[in-house]
C-alpha cells in the first residue's frame, strides 16, 4: 500500500503532464490548417507568376555562394516566398538580393533555414522568425485598414481587415461590387501581400 500511495501523485502527474500537452498542440495544428491560403488572382496573374518564378530560380541558379543550398520559390501575384535550407547567413541574405532583383517582383518571404550550431539556437530562431512574421503581418494589417478608412468607397462601411502569413482577409458590408473590388485592390497594393480574400465582404442589397 505504501508505495501504491508514494507511486499515485507521480502517475497522476504524468497523466496530467500528457493531457496538457495533447490539448495545447491541437490548437496549433488547427491554427495552420485554417491559415488562408495565398492565390494568384486569376489567369493573367497566375502565368506572370509562373514566369516571375522562373526567373528567380534561374537567378539564384546562377549564383555560386549558392550552389550548396537547397532553396524552393513560390510567386503569389509578384510576391516570391523562398522555403528550404541556405548553406550559410550570408547565403540567405544573397537569395534573397538577387530575387529582388528580378523583374516584376513586389516583394520577398525570405523563409531560408541556415545551420544552427545548437538545438536550442535552433529553437531561439524559429521563435524569431515566427515574431518577425506576425509584425509583419500586423503592419499588413495596419496599412490596408488606414487606407481603405481614408478611401472614399468605403466610407460609411464597416471593413475588418486580418492578415496571416501575408494573406489579407477582408470581411463586413460595402455599398456595390465595384467599392469590393476597389477595396481589394487597395489592400493587393500594399507591400508583403501575397494574396487578397474577399470572399466574406457583402454587399448590401437596398
Amino acid at each position: 500500500m505504501s508505495n501504491y500511495l508514494m507511486n499515485f501523485p507521480v502517475a497522476r502527474a504524468a497523466m496530467l503532464t500528457v493531457a496538457l500537452v495533447s490539448c495545447t498542440a491541437a490548437p496549433l495544428s488547427v491554427a495552420e490548417n485554417d491559415a488562408p491560403k495565398a492565390r494568384s488572382d486569376g489567369v493573367v496573374a497566375t502565368i506572370a507568376d509562373t514566369a516571375i518564378t522562373a526567373k528567380v530560380k534561374a537567378a539564384l541558379a546562377r549564383e555560386d555562394a549558392l550552389k550548396a543550398s537547397d532553396i524552393s520559390v513560390t510567386t503569389t501575384n509578384g510576391v516570391v516566398t523562398l522555403e528550404g535550407g541556405a548553406s550559410s547567413s550570408d547565403a540567405k541574405e544573397i537569395a534573397g538580393e538577387k530575387t529582388r532583383m528580378v523583374e516584376g517582383v513586389r516583394s520577398v518571404y525570405n523563409n531560408l533555414g541556415t545551420p544552427s550550431a545548437s538545438a536550442a539556437e535552433a529553437k531561439t530562431k524559429n521563435v524569431m522568425d515566427n515574431t518577425r512574421r506576425v509584425v509583419s503581418d500586423s503592419w499588413i494589417t495596419t496599412k490596408v485598414k488606414s487606407l481603405i478608412m481614408a478611401d472614399s468607397l468605403a466610407k460609411g462601411f464597416e471593413v475588418s481587415v486580418d492578415t496571416r502569413y501575408g494573406v489579407v482577409v477582408l470581411k463586413g458590408e460595402l455599398a456595390s461590387q465595384a467599392a469590393a473590388d476597389h477595396v481589394k485592390r487597395i489592400a493587393a497594393q500594399v507591400e508583403g501581400v501575397k494574396s487578397v480574400d474577399v470572399t466574406q465582404l457583402i454587399v448590401s442589397v437596398k
